[in-house]
C-alpha cells in the first residue's frame, strides 16, 4: 500500500471515529500531495509525500516557536498534536550516529574534501535518507564533517 493510500484510509477512519483534529491535519496533508501532483502534472511518489510530510512538520515547528514567543500554550498544544499525526507517516528516524555514519560512508564514496564537493555528497546520501531525518539537518552533517 502506497503511502497516499495510507492517508487517504486515515482520513475515512477519522471521519468514522470523528477525530476532527486527524482528519483536518489529514486533510491538508492530501491537499499539499494533490497540488504537489498539479504542479508536476503526474502523481507524485512515495519520497515527495515524505519531504511533504517534512515541509508540514516544519511549518508546524515555526508555529510552535511564534507561539511559545506569543505566549499562547493552546497553540503549542495543537501544533504538538498535529505534528505527532504527521510523524506517524515518516519512517523511523535516523540517530545521530546513524546519520554521521551515512554521510562519512557518502563522503567517501564522493571523495569529496572540501565543503565545495556538498552538492556531490548531498546526491549520494538523499536517496538512503530521504524523511529519515530533516533536510537542514542532514546538509548541517555534511557541512560540518566536510570542514574537518
Amino acid at each position: 500500500m502506497t503511502l497516499r493510500e495510507d492517508i487517504s484510509l486515515a482520513i475515512q477512519n477519522a471521519m468514522r471515529s470523528k477525530d476532527e483534529t486527524r482528519l483536518r491535519v489529514l486533510r491538508l496533508l492530501l491537499s499539499a500531495i494533490k497540488l504537489a501532483d498539479a504542479e508536476k502534472g503526474v502523481a507524485v511518489d512515495d519520497a515527495a509525500i515524505l519531504t511533504l510530510v517534512q515541509k508540514e512538520i516544519k511549518i508546524r515547528k515555526d508555529s510552535i516557536e511564534g507561539a511559545e514567543a506569543a505566549g499562547r500554550p493552546e497553540m503549542i498544544a495543537q501544533n504538538q498534536q498535529e505534528i505527532s499525526i504527521l510523524e506517524i507517516y515518516l519512517p523511523k528516524q535516523l540517530t545521530e550516529d546513524e546519520l554521521t555514519s551515512l554521510v562519512t560512508e557518502a563522503i567517501q564514496e564522493a571523495q569529496a574534501s572540501s565543503p565545495a564537493d556538498m552538492g556531490k555528497v548531498m546526491k549520494l546520501l538523499m536517496p538512503k535518507v530521504q524523511g529519515k531525518a530533516p533536510n537542514a539537518h542532514i546538509s548541517q552533517v555534511v557541512r560540518n564533517l566536510l570542514e574537518k
